[in-house]
């Protein structure tokens, strides 16, 4: 067993940055009108969920690329200006060779 605080597990920092990223978006979404906020939090909860089952935990860099997507991505969210979010998939293969 790993250390451990009042019988919870200790997280990293890494973790916090997630979770805080997480909390901000909820609260951003506090200031939209109730059927954006729905729609945002749910939009939210997706994305966090789907990033938690498909990014490797070993793979900071991409860990850290996506918590710094995720920063803009809020900082756009608090302006008053925004009513939502959207989301843009990218997928890299190792095996597309560039046409040049």
């Amino acid at each position: 067993m790993g250390p451990s605080t009042g019988g919870r597990t200790r997280l990293s920092g890494m973790q916090k940055q997630v979770l805080s990223l997480y909390r901000g978006f909820l609260r951003a979404a506090r200031s939209k009108s109730p059927e954006d906020r729905r729609h945002i939090e749910s939009f939210v909860s997706a994305e966090f969920r789907r990033n938690s089952k498909q990014v490797d935990r070993k793979n900071f860099i991409y860990i850290e690329y996506v918590l710094r997507r995720g920063k803009k991505q809020l900082e756009q969210l608090n302006s008053p200006d925004t009513v939502g979010l959207s989301s843009m998939n990218v997928t890299f293969s190792e095996t597309e060779n560039p046409k040049n």
